[in-house]
Order: structure tokens, then sequence, then C-alpha cells
């Protein structure tokens, strides 16, 4: 007998009885409810589930394809039914030359407190590899030429990446636009911390942005990557209070630490199977 743990996810169009089908299916496959969420969207009419649910079972193999098949009888025909195994999956870090939020992600991995696995970091400097040394996971610096195209440059990315099979790419300060078609290729996969809270100050230089403003906030924002820049569906935000003594060193100094955490939170967050898309928003169960 294995004693196994899977996380269920349903959306659909909202619809009388869609709680009492979804549970009736659960109980049908003896599985326990340890956790549910739902939500509906007031103006969408748009229903969001999320359940941890256990099972004991001699064979676990079949379940999570027998489950999505029973519950996509009960449900409309617009249904998106995903069903997950609790596992660490693998992540691939992409940097640049800050460490504060690369060296965040890689604290939490090393003590147990990032439910995913970081099983290499890519760079386009060489300045981070004696820190991602000291946690014992592949670095790789992958250059960037003056004289080849961006294309040649995600070639080589793609060409390092792809045998890792990372179920995300997360980028702690990747100070590089990848291409619609990179970004394509990994649809709602690519998570960016932005040092700005979007929408405000998108773009290069936020902080100095913010300064020039005579802001009172500053912040952070997580969202996942799109073809538009710093436009994709946010998915964790928070802000500091500053003053008018700070200078744009200082704000950026304060934002580093919103920035790290921020996009920890987001991780753990996508890797926990709690973020739903829907259309260019989020609904979280956090």
């Amino acid at each position: 007998m294995s004693h196994v743990r899977e996380i269920v996810l349903v959306d659909c169009p909202d619809e009388v009885g869609l709680i009492h089908r979804i549970t009736g299916v659960l109980e049908r496959a003896r599985l326990n409810i340890e956790s549910n969420h739902e939500f509906v969207d007031p103006l969408a009419r748009h229903f969001f589930f999320r359940a941890e649910v256990a099972a004991t079972t001699p064979d676990a193999t079949t379940l999570a394809a027998d489950l999505r098949e029973s519950l996509a009888a009960v449900l409309p025909r617009a249904a998106r039914v995903r069903v997950s195994r609790e596992e660490r999956r693998p992540l691939v870090v992409l940097a640049s030359r800050e460490p504060h939020c690369l060296g965040e992600l890689l604290l939490l991995d090393a003590v147990g407190e990032l439910p995913g696995r970081i099983v290499a970091v890519v760079s386009n400097h060489d300045a981070l590899g004696e820190l991602v040394a000291r946690f014992s996971v592949p670095f790789h610096h992958v250059p960037v030429r003056d004289d080849a195209p961006r294309e040649a440059h995600e070639a080589a990315l793609e060409a390092v990446i792809d045998p890792y099979a990372p179920a995300y790419l997360v980028l702690a300060r990747y100070m590089r636009v990848l291409s619609p078609a990179f970004v394509g290729r990994r649809s709602d996969r690519i998570v960016n911390i932005h040092h700005s809270f979007l929408p405000a100050f998108a773009g290069a230089s936020p902080y100095r942005q913010a300064f020039a403003r005579g802001v009172k906030l500053i912040g952070a924002t997580a969202h996942f990557v799109t073809a538009e820049l710093d436009a994709g569906p946010i998915i964790a935000q928070d802000v500091i209070g500053v003053d008018h003594t700070y200078t744009p060193e200082r704000m950026a100094q304060a934002g580093r630490d919103v920035e790290k955490f921020v996009l920890a939170r987001a991780v753990r967050l996508v890797l926990e199977e709690r973020v739903f898309l829907h259309g260019g928003r989020t609904v979280v169960f956090a």
C-alpha cells in the first residue's frame, strides 16, 4: 500500500452544483480532502477550485489520469482539470550580476524551504559563479556576444536549459529581454521579478523614476513573463514605506529586500499549484 497526495485544480464556467459534483468524485475515489479553496469571479461568472487530497492505495499509477477523466465527465465541457502529485519540481534560475534574489532562492532550497529544487543557474555574466558553487548547484555562463544576434544567444541558452527539463524558469534579476519566440515556447512557465510595484515605473531604472516622482511607497512585482515587457499576469506584490530622505541608492537598497521576498513567495505559489491564470489576471489561493 502506498500513501499518495495529489493537488486537484479545476476552473470552468460557473453553474449550480459544481462543488457537490467535484467532491462526489473525490469521495467515490476514496480520497480524503485535507484542504480546499474555491472562488467565483463575479464578473466573468467563472469558477476556480483547488484541493489537496490524500489516499492510501495499492496502486497509484493511474490515480491522476482516472481522476481527471472522472472529473471531466461531471463538469462543463469547457472545464480545465489538472491533477498533480506533490513533489519538488525542478527549476532553472537565470540571473545576471545581482545576487540578492538568487541568493535567497539558493538558501531556501538548501534548507528545504523551497517546494522545488534548483537544478541549475544560468547567467550572462560569470560574477555569480562563486556564490552558486557554495550551494553545489551547476552554474553555466552563457555570455552575450555583441556580434551575435539575440536568436543565437537564446539558442545557446536553450542548449543549456533544455536538458534539465525544468518545470519553471525563474528570472532572478536577469537583465536581458527574452524574445517572444523564446517566451512562447515556455508559455506560463517563466516567472520574473520586477523592481517596481507594477504597472507603475515599468522598464529600466524604476528607483530613479520613483525618486523623481517623490513616491512614499516602493515595491516589487513577481509576474509571469509574456511577449509584452513587464506586462504579464501578476503573481505577488509587496511594498515598503520610504520618505523624502531616501536617495535613489537607499531606495534601491530597500527595494532589494522586497524583491527577494516577493520572488520567493511567487515561486512557492506556482510550485504549490496555487495560481490560476485567468485572462491577463491571476487567481491565487495563498
